[in-house]
């Protein structure tokens, strides 16, 4: 069998896919979310910031190729392996009982991945497939969180993103075969940490901008 057949022949492969797709998007929203940081600097800071990162051009457009085709792997496969366990059973338990490590992630991941699409196309939609040359972007960004109800739509989809990782996270170190309990509880202790890392880094910075206003 080879590597491509084991991929998408299998249950397995998928989810190895599935983890190491994950973990490279993990790694990428660490990397914005500290550069989001430099918001709080001040708008000459982040401006140049985004400068910098625009003069690094072609290899911003080469990395933003292959993050987008992370994105959609992740999503394609992510899709499968769901419509696979429906297959698998088709019709529900007249009465549900957990069985134990079921989670409000584990629970709503399909649910929350939905929600994050329409949040990431809307976030490129406003803030990235848009002309900055007339307005900088700390401009752009102060003048869409003055309005509350963007603020508390980031938020809210911050919250979203926190509760698809806090599974995400821990389940990628379980497909690895990382499921030792000893180290299993410092895995999931690490899990919250990272959680709530994202959930209330990522939120802060409009909540940031709506209160200097």
């Amino acid at each position: 069998m080879n590597w491509y057949m084991f991929v998408l022949g299998s249950s397995v492969g998928k989810k190895m896919l599935m983890a190491v797709t994950g973990l490279c998007l993990v790694g990428f929203l660490a990397v914005h979310l500290l550069g989001n940081f430099m918001a709080f600097a001040g708008a000459d800071a982040f401006n140049a910031y985004a400068a910098k990162l625009h003069s690094l051009q072609p290899y911003l457009t080469i990395f933003n190729i292959g993050l987008a085709t992370l994105g959609l792997v992740h999503i394609v496969i992510g899709t499968i392996l769901f419509f696979e366990n429906l297959k698998a059973r088709p019709t529900k338990y007249d009465v549900y009982k957990n069985p134990g490590g079921r989670t409000i992630g584990s629970n709503t991941m399909p649910y929350t991945a939905v929600l994050i699409l329409a949040f990431i196309i809307l976030h490129l939609l406003k803030f990235t497939f848009v002309d900055k040359s007339a307005t900088p972007i700390f401009e752009l960004m102060s003048t869409t969180f003055a309005n509350p109800l963007w603020v508390l739509m980031y938020v809210v989809a911050m919250v979203i993103v926190a509760v698809h990782i806090s599974h995400g996270f821990w389940s990628l170190f379980q497909t690895f075969g990382v499921n030792h309990p000893r180290y299993m509880p410092l895995i999931m202790n690490l899990g919250l940490i990272v959680t709530f890392a994202f959930g209330i880094g990522f939120a802060s910075l409009p909540v940031y901008l709506y209160l200097i206003q």
